[in-house]
């Protein structure tokens, strides 16, 4: 009877807590003061894939190794239901040996109603410890442990669907915050990975043609591509999911292939789609092999969600502010556009020591031509020459109407020889195009500047651009100028 009583407050500790970590610290502290053990263990029972694992023990090597049902005494307790007893365990073919003095070993199986949820290994020195009483006093004992260990599942369940909602919530305000794509994919990656415990997160879009590309990522885990390289490797996951718009989990054990991270354990794949529309993949990664189990899918997706609408919305205000920024009559930027482009790009060029140029170009004598040929067809050479420059130019530059029949052209990362060639290329092809229902050539005079031998400030760098123009002018029109008056023929003689 005392024996019970004892018991009984035993049980009572281990019911007190809900930690997983302090439960079974009682358990064990319990079942080696109160049967005076030498050695124990908790193995818990993954019911997917229908092994025990080792969690916690006492007295003996705790070793990392996983018991598939039906194997070994902890295996056999687990899938007949029942405590298995070896009261001499050099006599048992079922022990599992190991280096150590075990002489009796006692497995009851931890259950709650009809199912298991993992194993109570106890371990004597002495041969048959495990009288008849003792086996019935430790499997009541265990019939309370394994509630606790239920509640304590429960409890972990719910704090970690309470921090996933929270985290879900800060993500969703990060989301709101930013309106600009470049900027929004960024802190969306930073966002995700601070508040989830991942060590990979990466945000793919889809670009006009089709392709995906990424665009931004967080982590201490690194990508096997860079940031902005556009093609992935042949057949990638990521393509697949997202043509599927469907999530996928890979596991890099299980000999699947990975999308983006080659020493991550899994990964998850993300279909970003709003409103039908594909947007790009979000990729999240982990270094453990066992990561995203089904029952935090749905809580991940719903972070996927978050992202895609929030990426929408960037795309919407993107189309929004390239309106604001386009000239409505050549499709070409607008000086608005040039205004910020150029500060930007020269705040660039100062921070990373590297060159910009700016080439200021003018129609010749346009006004000529609207009074010769009317203002319908002085539109339209506006429409062809911008059309030239956008065909002649590199994606990274940007060509503004700057006002009337003037254009503004921004070269990054470019000197101003090249710069010079550029713009001798572009009052040839201007030179040399036929427009309709213009009998004789038009023709365009160029001026350029660049940074830093112009200046550092935009004001230095388009007054320089402007004087070269006006040095172009004076030389005849239909010719290129540097600030320094030199032309593309001084530059030629200059390289021989």
């Amino acid at each position: 009877m005392q024996k019970i009583a004892i018991l009984y407050d035993a049980s009572q500790a281990v019911l007190s807590t809900f930690s997983l970590d302090e439960v079974l610290d009682q358990i064990l502290t319990i079942v080696r003061d109160y049967f005076h053990l030498e050695g124990g263990s908790i193995l818990l029972l993954d019911k997917e894939r229908k092994v025990l694992k080792a969690k916690q023990g006492f007295g003996r090597k705790l070793f990392d190794v996983e018991i598939p049902l039906g194997q070994g005494l902890t295996g056999n307790a687990a899938k007949l239901k029942r405590p298995i007893y070896a009261p001499d365990v050099s006599k048992d073919p079922r022990y599992m040996a190991g280096p150590n003095s075990t002489k009796s070993e006692l497995a009851i199986p931890l259950m709650v109603r009809d199912d298991v949820v993992g194993v109570l290994d106890c371990q004597s020195d002495h041969l048959d410890f495990f009288d008849s009483e003792t086996v019935d006093l430790l499997t009541l004992f265990a019939t309370q442990a394994s509630i606790a260990l239920v509640n304590s599942e429960v409890y972990s369940r719910e704090q970690k669907r309470a921090k996933q909602m929270e985290a879900i919530g800060a993500i969703a305000r990060q989301a709101t915050a930013v309106l600009k794509l470049e900027e929004l994919l960024v802190q969306l990656c930073m966002s995700i990975a601070s508040h989830l415990p991942l060590q990979g997160v990466s945000i793919m879009t889809v670009e006009q043609d089709g392709t995906l590309i990424l665009r931004a990522n967080d982590g201490p885990l690194k990508a096997c591509i860079e940031t902005s390289q556009a093609l992935l490797p042949p057949d990638n996951p990521a393509e697949n999911a997202l043509q599927r718009r469907k999530t996928q989990v890979l596991h890099a054990t299980a000999g699947g292939r990975l999308a983006l991270y080659k020493n991550a354990g899994s990964e998850l794949l993300l279909p970003l789609v709003s409103t039908g529309r594909p947007l790009g993949v979000l990729v999240l990664s982990a270094e453990s092999d066992s990561a995203f189990p089904d029952e935090d899918i749905a809580t991940l997706e719903s972070v996927a969600d978050i992202c895609a609408t929030a990426i929408q919305n960037a795309f919407y205000f993107q189309q929004v502010e390239q309106l604001a920024y386009v000239d409505g009559l050549t499709g070409t930027f607008n000086r608005r556009l040039f205004e910020r482009r150029i500060s930007e790009e020269l705040d660039r060029a100062a921070r990373y020591e590297s060159s910009l140029s700016v080439i200021m170009v003018d129609i010749d004598l346009f006004k000529r031509v609207n009074d010769e040929f009317g203002h319908l067809l002085g539109d339209e050479v506006l429409r062809g020459v911008s059309q030239i420059f956008m065909q002649a130019l590199r994606k990274p530059d940007v060509c503004c109407r700057y006002g009337g029949e003037e254009f503004g052209i921004i070269l990054p990362e470019t000197s101003g020889p090249k710069a010079l060639r550029v713009a001798e290329k572009l009052r040839k092809l201007v030179a040399d195009y036929e427009f309709p229902g213009i009998p004789r050539p038009v023709t365009i005079s160029a001026g350029v500047s660049d940074f830093p031998r112009c200046g550092t400030t935009r004001d230095d760098i388009v007054r320089a651009a402007d004087d070269s123009l006006y040095i172009a002018k004076q030389a005849g029109r239909n010719c290129v100028m540097s600030s320094d008056g030199m032309g593309i023929s001084e530059l030629t003689d200059r390289a021989k």
